[in-house]
């Protein structure tokens, strides 16, 4: 990997552990502070009408999520999912001990992020989702916006490093649209949204179908990266 792949491969020699913890929490943090806050805010202005709701929402989700990576790649890799944690994990980019770190600091994060944006709009702190999102549709939308993710940066930081927190927004931002899910496609923003009962939240019922499918997508698309991205010669 070249230097200018550090938007989601962590600098290890460059920041500590500690460090880069903080900036996968705070990143995570604010990331569905955007996500939940959007989603408020769309539903509020948009009398009544889903699909506008659902287009800000997505527009302030992809613009926030490139600009997070920019801010923070350069710290942690600026993962912000569970899902890319582990596809770097696989590959040895990360170390266990650390990748179990990431995970905790990005739930922890998301759900900091949640009470945030529900700060924000004088909404109750804590909540629980009532908003079903069942079914194997739904789940097998959630594999393949993960896997379709997943694919996204590896082979930006293989081939174009220097795009990938552009593609990865754009592409979150074309999922939101083309699968029945909106586009989770990660676990820790999954668990999160399962605390707002607002128009971005998810039931913890579903939740485990999410994540299960979420996980599989990551896996899929790191075993054919492995292959589809490895130089003949």
């Amino acid at each position: 990997m070249t230097e200018a792949a550090a938007s989601l491969e962590p600098p290890r020699e460059a920041f500590s552990l500690a460090q880069r913890l903080a900036a996968e929490a705070l990143g995570t943090a604010l990331l569905l502070a955007v996500i939940i806050g959007s989603g408020i805010m769309g539903e509020r202005l948009a009398g009544g009408n889903a699909a506008i709701a659902l287009l800000a929402n997505t527009l302030a989700t992809g613009a926030g999520l490139t600009v997070l990576i920019l801010v923070f790649g350069r710290i942690s890799g600026a993962h912000f999912n569970p899902a890319v944690t582990l596809v770097f994990l696989l590959s040895r980019e990360i170390g266990a001990r650390s990748a179990a770190a990431y995970v905790a600091a990005q739930v922890i994060g998301g759900v900091l992020g949640v009470w945030a944006a529900h700060a924000m709009f004088a909404e109750p702190i804590w909540q629980v989702s009532a908003k079903l999102r069942g079914g194997p549709a739904q789940a097998f939308s959630e594999f393949v916006a993960t896997f379709g993710l997943i694919l996204t940066i590896l082979a930006t930081l293989r081939f174009r490093p220097q795009v990938t927190p552009a593609a990865v927004g754009l592409y979150i931002s074309a999922a939101y649209w083309f699968t029945a899910s909106t586009s989770f496609a990660n676990p820790a923003v999954t668990l999160a949204r399962s605390l707002s009962d607002t128009f971005a939240g998810i039931a913890p019922a579903s939740a485990p179908a999410f994540v299960a499918a979420q996980l599989a997508g990551a896996l899929a698309a790191a075993a054919l990266g492995r292959w589809l991205l490895r130089s003949a010669v």
